[in-house]
């Protein structure tokens, strides 16, 4: 039996990577669509990294009776959903020092922001594509589980709710107009810009 109280985590505050929360996208030609986001984990938040781990353990051994056919399998016998970005990503700046989980659903998940409304910091959705995008930063709620489809076994991380937390710089090559023109202010600005008050 799968217990989501043990499977279930909240994964954050962590960077965001390869964002397709909005719209689903195949993976490959013919695939399904789904909503997926990339998490990347800082090795040094030992603390968060347990909690996967220990997440991750509780949906493997659900998966030996209900899976696997009573058998745990050997290990890197199974795809276990927390990898190594140095070791599979050894090119890839961002995800130096990281572990990462790809997250995915075929539903769309809940994405939130907080703000402050009359002194209250309240949720609200983000609605705005370009406000959750691959750089910036949040709190994401997978829940894991086992699978075994012809053959291929392993341990799955089920996308539920984003909640983003703070911007970051984009990745892919990407950048803000702000980081972009910020020095450039005194350089082009002059006396007939217009005043907002």
């Amino acid at each position: 039996m799968n217990d989501n109280t043990t499977t279930r985590v909240k994964i954050g505050e962590v960077r965001l990577s390869y964002c397709h929360l909005f719209t689903p996208e195949a993976i490959s030609d013919g695939g399904d669509k789904k909503y997926s986001v990339a998490l990347l984990i800082p090795k040094s938040n030992t603390a968060l990294v347990g909690a996967v781990k220990e997440a991750v353990k509780a949906a493997f051994m659900s998966g030996v009776a209900s899976k696997f056919g009573g058998k745990q399998p050997a290990p890197g016998t199974w795809k276990n959903p927390l990898r190594d970005g140095d070791a599979e990503r050894p090119d890839d700046e961002t995800y130096a020092g990281c572990y990462f989980i790809n997250a995915t659903s075929k539903t769309k998940p809940g994405i939130v922001k907080i703000v402050k409304m009359n002194g209250e910091k309240k949720l609200v959705e983000v609605t705005d594509e370009d406000e959750v995008y691959s750089g910036c930063y949040g709190v994401v709620s997978v829940n894991f589980f086992p699978f075994n489809n012809a053959g291929n076994k392993g341990v799955a991380a089920g996308l539920n709710n984003v909640l983003k937390t703070k911007d970051g710089d984009y990745l892919g090559g990407r950048s803000s107009a702000q980081s972009e023109f910020g020095d450039d202010l005194d350089q082009y600005g002059n006396e007939d810009d217009e005043e907002v008050f």
